[in-house]
């Protein structure tokens, strides 16, 4: 296990994606500082990424980077979206292994401690897996549990179920993690893309300790699409499915049409037409949709812009003990 002080102590990094986060910044602070400091043989840093927040939270962010030495702040130029906050934060973390977790507290602290142990037993990845989930509604523990089924099935990236982005990595798979820069993120699976030595560590997930949700159903259900499609190509498949079993509809009614016509039936054909039309229809816009999914991906991939922009950052790498600068470290 490599480490970046030169004291020999292990440096935990912790990366905090916040967005309106104003009523649980202090608390969650106050709660992970406290966690933090009880490792033993170990330092810390915290690193806030600020995404685009329209409340106060960047100004109590600032305020505890001015009070604390081990916090650095990044604040986006705009919202970029939640698992690019996650990215940013990563790219700018410094530790022999980095732990990335919300600040909303439905995940707690208390359970980095243990993940750092599994890290020092040798594992390069540690997921939060969640045994119980509060102040979740059945519908979305049904639909979470049904997409990673089928996401199980469709891709052949192995993604624990109950597991979200509260995890450890180690320095090497964050190494390797920085090294994939698609735009269209889903974290997870990217880490899980990246193998090396993966387990997991069970927690009781609390309710939301203030605030509401920056996941409601429509953004999860683009969440869960993202992954998908990031990760298989099922989608463009199931489009020529689709078309080779309109194909066959169309043949069986045709065979029908004949049938009527032998046993002297007349057939009105309005409303048939009608019908098999607006089938067709239907069966053409969503392949062009499936098609324009990817394509959309592909626009975006190529085109040359950042990831994120960051707009000011607070906090000094030379204000945290006796660690190298980046530059030295690489």
């Amino acid at each position: 296990m490599a480490s970046n002080h030169r004291n020999g102590k292990a440096l935990v990094s912790v990366v905090v994606p916040v967005f309106n986060e104003e009523a649980i910044v202090p608390v969650f602070h106050q709660r992970t500082s406290r966690v933090l400091c009880g490792i033993e043989n170990s330092d810390y840093e915290i690193v806030y990424v600020d995404d685009g927040s329209r409340d106060t939270s960047y100004e109590k962010l600032s305020e505890l980077a001015s009070t604390d030495p081990r916090v650095r702040v990044l604040k986006f130029s705009r919202n970029f979206g939640h698992q690019i906050a996650i990215t940013a934060g990563v790219d700018e973390a410094d530790g022999d292994c980095v732990v990335v977790i919300d600040s909303d507290l439905q995940d707690p602290p208390e359970v980095i401690p243990e993940m750092v142990q599994q890290w020092r037993a040798g594992f390069d990845v540690v997921y939060g897996v969640r045994s119980e989930r509060d102040g979740e509604s059945a519908m979305k523990l049904m639909t979470a549990s049904l997409f990673y089924r089928l996401l199980g099935r469709l891709t052949n990236v192995q993604i624990p179920a109950n597991v979200g982005d509260f995890r450890l990595m180690s320095r090497r798979v964050v190494d390797k993690l920085k090294l994939l820069r698609e735009k269209d993120r889903f974290v997870r699976g990217l880490v899980s893309w990246v193998g090396f030595r993966q387990t997991g560590v069970t927690y009781h997930r609390e309710a939301r300790h203030a605030g509401e949700t920056k996941y409601p159903m429509a953004k999860m259900m683009k969440f869960a699409f993202d992954g998908i499609t990031s990760f298989s190509t099922a989608p463009l498949k199931l489009a020529t499915w689709i078309g080779y079993l309109a194909a066959i509809l169309a043949v069986i009614y045709l065979i029908s049409v004949f049938v009527q016509r032998a046993l002297g039936y007349t057939v009105e054909g309005w409303a048939t037409i009608m019908v098999a039309m607006l089938f067709l229809g239907s069966v053409q816009l969503i392949c062009l949709g499936i098609l324009g999914e990817y394509l959309g991906r592909i626009f975006n991939e190529v085109k040359p812009r950042p990831m994120y922009i960051i707009e000011e950052e607070l906090g000094d790498r030379a204000s945290r003990g006796d660690r190298p600068s980046r530059l030295e470290a690489s």
